[in-house]
């Protein structure tokens, strides 16, 4: 079979594609078949061993995927050859096979397709859990939603506006603010690029101000760098400030601001609340697929690309050129 390797750390236009033997299956553990594969930005982070978890070299990156089940091994009973599976892989994914333990996937229902599979999971996952269970979003609050073109930005927006909320988006163009406007997002606004001049970051945090009418209940930064602080100095009485990632760099927050606002800052950790929480996890699933069904949620696939051109998929994710998410299809 063919696999997407990282052989040593570096950018990109460092992975190789080469010919690997077929993985065969131990007790508990199930082959899939590949079809789709979403790219995020941790696969950008881990062939840098920038990311928290660093699976030994050669390694394929690929967090998340969909397929079909080629074979299982022993002890598996909730899984059989051909069934449709989808689910989070930590790595492994870019390849036509992965080898992973049955408990790590999940049955595909027959109305999602493979590409929105592979679209879905990790970022409907991280948002869900994000806005639900550390933000605690109630219906009429205001969130302010950072980086809000991107995949997991794009589904707070589309999950903000489910759960009753109006929804600001913040994108670094125009083009990707109209874009999240006609996904459901009810305002929104563009930030110049970082790093932000503190007459920069002043003006940031009166515009969300004024667009959240005094300010706003819960903010999701999928961003960091120097929109955080104005960010949280935006924030109402008693807000919440969601820290789900830093691509443009790791914030640092002047802790008296959470004391005058008696505001929070909550971070998101949504692969360890999985493993912790399997019940809960199954849960937020089960509600995820009903929003899905009820047409409130979708992925939106900006581009698909096939496995030897992964490592442009990954750079065109890593440039902030992605509206929505970035596929590569099997």
């Amino acid at each position: 079979m063919k696999a997407v390797l990282s052989k040593a750390p570096g950018l990109p236009d460092t992975l190789v594609l080469e010919d690997v033997p077929s993985p065969t299956p131990k007790a508990g553990e199930i082959v899939v078949s590949v079809k789709a594969v979403g790219v995020n930005f941790p696969d950008f982070l881990i062939i840098q061993d920038m990311y928290q978890y660093k699976p030994a070299r050669p390694f394929s990156p690929g967090g998340e995927i969909s397929g079909v089940v080629k074979s299982v091994g022993e002890g598996v009973t909730q899984f059989k050859v051909g069934d449709k599976v989808f689910g989070s892989t930590g790595a492994g994914g870019m390849a036509e096979e992965i080898l992973i333990p049955a408990n790590r996937m999940n049955a595909l229902p027959d109305f999602m397709p493979f590409d929105e599979a592979a679209a879905f999971l990790m970022t409907y996952g991280t948002s869900h859990y994000a806005l639900k269970d550390r933000g605690h979003i109630k219906p009429g609050e205001t969130l302010l939603v950072l980086g809000a073109a991107g995949g997991v930005g794009l589904a707070a927006v589309e999950l903000g506006v489910a759960m009753g909320a109006t929804v600001i988006a913040a994108a670094s163009t125009q083009e990707k603010v109209d874009f999240c406007i006609s996904k459901g997002a009810h305002k929104g606004l563009v930030y110049p690029e970082n790093p932000l001049s503190r007459e920069q970051q002043k003006a940031f945090s009166d515009q969300i101000k004024e667009l959240g009418g005094g300010g706003v209940d819960v903010i999701y930064d999928g961003v960091g760098g120097d929109y955080a602080e104005p960010a949280v100095r935006a924030l109402n009485w008693e807000g919440r400030f969601l820290v789900i990632g830093f691509p443009a760099g790791i914030p640092k927050l002047p802790l008296n601001l959470t004391l005058l606002k008696s505001c929070q800052i909550v971070g998101v950790f949504w692969g360890a609340f999985v493993a912790r929480d399997p019940k809960g996890h199954a849960e937020n699933l089960a509600d995820l697929f009903r929003l899905y069904k009820e047409g409130k949620i979708r992925p939106h696939v900006s581009n698909r690309y096939p496995l030897e051109r992964a490592a442009d998929a990954i750079k065109e994710l890593s440039e902030r050129r992605a509206k929505g998410k970035v596929v590569i299809t099997i």
